[in-house]
Parts: structure tokens; C-alpha cells; sequence
């Protein structure tokens, strides 16, 4: 058969088989790579399997190609070459330990369980046999994922998460058989190491229809299996402004960020709702950032919209014949820390995580009528650090997760209207949000005689907000507002 092979790629298949060829080491592409070129999807990284130890392998090959070598499973013999240049290419090795087709049987699904023998690749220009000893390529044709053999899932739980994500991935289904091991094994996912299940949520999370994949998920049993603090939000009641119980609400807060965020394909609504909604190049770059290895704003922001109600279970109250949930945010910042903890998030992560989901409400509580003060934004992105713009598309999506099909348009409106101005600020007028500093401490203990202390950076906090909100705005002016300050505190510390 004849694979098509994009020229670049070609290129440095071409370099890597004359290495291994000069070697003399017999090698085969495999896994995702066979898959994707069968598929017709561009992809830079490169499975070869080769007869010999892989970690030596990829090494040489480093050396070699002018790359950098990373060991990747040291017990396994499992080695990655990056090669850097236009485009980060990565050349994954692994070690066949009997021969080829016994290695394609240790692997997960039928179509990562291809292989073409590299050399033979090259010599053909392009025409090669593939092995295909478990109908990978009709899979593929098909669209449907289904494993190799039924113990996978008891070898490498990870297999788990990976079979929902590489499905959604693929825009394929899983077969029927697939999906009932799913099931039967899903409370393995307990045993996989937090590393790997961040990797694989955040992997589904990137992708767009996150809220249809998560309610998948739930369907297998792996999401409670993965997340159980999740469990008691499932059948949680709410008040009557809420369309759906707290689980169904966080889905479906899940989907609304994709929507919000302007995910082609990712329909929650229709455009009058998506209009209002304030977008840019400039909050498109914010919230394609990179946080850590494998994370963005944007997956970021849906790992807080999964978790922003989370301790509504626990705070529940009623008042009132009102069921209420006092205190939620906090406590759900803390389980939210918790659960990241464990799945090993980075203290970036969490930090990010846990401010959203604490801070979820305050967008709508910085007024109680029309737009917010110019002291109350500032206030607000004082407490919220740079978290502050994903806060506020947490909080339209909550909204929309909150009244479903019966959205009243007219406060839709002015709650983009709300997140417009608040945003504006933060663009367009950076010094009412990070005002330059006018004063320091020095000047409070040397003009004012002042002592140092907590006192002195509360002043300094106070002319902050004053020059936020317009009321200074020189040296001069804060200095004279210190002076005023004083006198007022002292007066009345003397009436007391």
C-alpha cells in the first residue's frame, strides 16, 4: 500500500531510517503515527519500534539527527528524540521485546496496532505492506475505536480516560464491547497516577463539545470514578431560577465556556445570546496562554466551571423555605484545591483554579444597579490578581448554565454589559486596575513621622484605591490626601 507522507515528514523519516539502517537495527512505524498518515491528519510526532534496546537507540539517534534525547519510560525502554526547527518534530522509540506482531498485541486499540517496516518504507518511496494483524485500517475506515484484547484496561488503567479522549479526538465511536469494559473497569481509574489523569482530562478538556464529553464520561462511570466529590452534586437541588440539579449546572457551565469562547462548532445558544458578549484578538490571546505543560486559560477555565459549585452539597441550607447555599465559593475553592492536588496539577494550576471558583460570584455582587464604581473594579482586580477576566466568563457561564432554555435575554444583556465595562477598564485603562505607585512606606514614616507597621501599608492601600477611583492623581495630591487621612483618624480616635 502507499502511504501518504506529507514532504517534510518524509524528510525526516528519510534521516531517521538511514540512521537505524546504518545501525543495522530493524524498526517499524507504529501506533498513532500509522494511524494519523492513514487518516490523512498532519501530526509531528513519530513512533518507531525498533529490535533492539530503544533508550541506546534514541540516544544515537539524538546525536545523530541533532536532536535532544529524553528517556521517557526507563523500565519499559522507552526513549523520545525532539527535534528542533520549523516545526517541533518528536521521534518516540520503543522496544520490541519479541517481535513485531507480539509488540502490536500489547497495545490498546486495533488501530494504534499497525506497524510498517521503516526501511522497506523508504526503498518503496512511500509503498510499503502494512501489518494490520487486528483489522486496525477497517476500524479506521469504520470510525470506531475498539481494544485489541479485553484485558487493556487492566494493563494500563490510563487506557481508560485515553479511549473517551482519542474517540472525541477522532470524532469516532466506541465500540459496543469497548464501552461495557469501560464500565466494568472504570473504578480502576483511582489507581492511575495523578500526572497521567491530569494529562488526559486536560487533553479532553482542549477539545470543543468538553460539556458532551464529560456527560459521556459520567455515562461509563469513569467521571465519579476520577472526581468522587463530584458524586453528592448529582440529584443537588437548587433554587427555582436554576434550570438543571448542581451536577447537570456544572456540565453544562463546561459547555457555555467553549460557546462563550468562541469555539467554532461549540452551539450552546444562538447568536443574539453570543453577540452581546465581548470578544478580541486581545482576549483570544489571553486565553490561549499557556499556564504549565499541557494547560491554557482555557482548560483552565473549564476545570473551574466543573468545579465551581462543588460544595453546594455541603453548604446547603434552607432559610426561609429558600434553599441557600452560604459560603460555597470558599469551601469550594478548598475542595477544588484538593482534587488538583491529587490529580497533580502545578501550584500555578491550582492557584488559578481555586481563585476562579472562590471569586465566581463577585462579577454580579460589584454593583447592586447599573455599572460598577471605578473604586469597586479596582477592588476587584486587586483581590483577583490576573485571574480576573477568566472570572468574568465564569460567571456568563454561569449564568447561561443557571437559566437554560428560559435565559431572560434583557439580563443577559446587562450582564455582558457588566463584563464589557469591566473589561474595557482592564484594556483600555490599565492605570485604574494596577495604578502606578505614587507614594511608599519611606515617605509615610519620613514626612508623616509614622512608625512601621501594618498601618502603613493599609494608608498606602488607601490611596491606591483613591487613585484608582480618579481622587488623586499626583505625588502632590496623595500626599495631601495622606495628610487629610491622619487628621480624620486621629479626630477621631480623640472622640472615643
Amino acid at each position: 500500500m502507499k502511504l501518504s507522507v506529507e514532504p517534510e515528514v518524509w524528510s525526516v523519516l528519510a534521516r531517521a531510517g538511514a540512521f537505524l539502517a546504518e545501525q543495522g537495527i530493524k524498526s517499524y512505524l507504529t501506533g498513532g503515527f500509522v494511524r494519523d498518515v492513514l487518516l490523512g491528519r498532519h501530526t509531528a510526532d513519530i513512533d518507531i519500534a525498533v529490535l533492539a534496546d530503544a533508550l541506546e537507540v534514541a540516544s544515537g539517534a539524538a546525536s545523530a539527527l541533532g536532536g535532544r534525547y529524553v528517556v521517557l519510560d526507563e523500565a519499559n525502554k522507552v526513549g523520545r528524540v525532539v527535534l528542533l526547527s520549523e516545526e517541533r518534530w518528536q521521534l518516540d522509540f520503543s522496544t520490541i521485546k519479541v517481535d513485531i506482531e507480539h509488540d502490536l498485541a500489547q497495545r490498546d486499540f486495533t488501530v494504534n496496532a499497525m506497524a510498517v517496516d521503516l526501511e522497506g518504507l523508504i526503498e518503496g518511496q512511500g509503498e510499503a505492506q502494512l501489518i494490520d494483524p487486528f483489522g486496525g485500517q477497517h476500524d479506521l475506515g469504520r470510525g470506531v475505536l475498539r481494544v485489541v484484547a479485553a484485558g487493556v484496561f487492566e494493563a494500563d488503567a490510563a487506557r481508560l480516560l485515553r479511549a473517551v479522549r482519542l474517540a472525541a479526538e477522532l470524532g469516532f465511536s466506541i465500540d459496543s464491547d469497548t464501552e461495557a469494559l469501560l464500565r466494568l473497569h472504570s473504578r480502576l481509574v483511582a489507581r492511575v497516577a495523578g500526572e497521567r489523569t491530569r494529562e488526559e482530562l486536560l487533553r479532553l478538556l482542549s477539545l470543543c463539545q468538553s460539556g458532551r464529553i464529560l456527560t459521556y464520561l459520567d455515562d461509563v462511570d469513569l467521571l465519579m470514578a476520577m472526581i468522587p466529590e463530584m458524586e453528592r452534586t448529582k440529584g443537588a437541588e437548587q433554587p427555582k431560577e436554576h434550570f438543571w440539579d448542581v451536577f447537570h449546572h456544572s456540565v453544562e457551565a463546561v459547555a457555555a465556556v467553549d460557546f462563550l469562547l468562541r469555539r467554532e462548532s461549540c452551539r450552546y445558544a444562538g447568536d443574539d445570546v453570543l453577540s452581546p458578549v465581548p470578544w478580541s484578538p486581545a482576549l483570544a490571546g489571553h486565553f490561549n496562554q499557556e499556564v504549565n505543560h499541557g494547560s491554557t486559560r482555557r482548560s483552565l477555565l473549564k476545570v473551574a466551571a466543573l468545579l465551581h459549585d462543588i460544595a453546594k452539597p455541603e453548604t446547603r441550607s434552607i432559610e426561609g423555605g429558600r434553599v441557600r447555599f452560604l459560603g460555597h465559593p470558599q469551601e469550594g475553592a478548598a475542595m477544588a484545591a484538593s482534587i488538583l492536588e491529587r490529580l497533580r496539577f502545578s501550584a500555578r494550576e491550582i492557584k488559578a483554579v481555586a481563585t476562579m471558583v472562590k471569586y465566581h460570584l463577585r462579577p454580579t455582587q460589584m454593583t447592586q444597579d447599573g455599572l460598577p464604581s471605578r473604586r469597586a473594579v479596582y477592588r476587584y482586580f486587586r483581590d483577583v490578581g490576573d485571574t480576573g477576566i477568566d472570572i468574568l466568563f465564569l460567571s456568563l457561564a454561569d449564568h447561561l448554565a443557571t437559566r437554560g432554555p428560559h435565559l431572560d435575554l434583557a439580563q443577559w444583556r446587562g450582564h455582558t454589559e457588566l463584563a464589557g465595562y469591566v473589561l474595557a477598564r482592564r484594556f483600555e485603562e490599565e492605570v485604574a486596575v494596577i495604578p502606578p505607585r505614587l507614594i511608599d512606606g519611606h515617605d509615610l514614616l519620613n514626612i508623616f513621622g509614622l512608625s512601621p507597621g501594618p498601618k502603613v501599608g493599609e494608608i498606602l492601600e488607601v490611596v491606591r484605591e483613591a487613585q484608582a477611583a480618579g481622587e488623586v492623581t499626583g505625588r502632590e495630591e496623595a500626599l495631601a490626601y495622606v495628610g487629610r487621612l491622619l487628621v480624620y483618624h486621629q479626630g477621631a480616635s480623640q472622640t472615643k
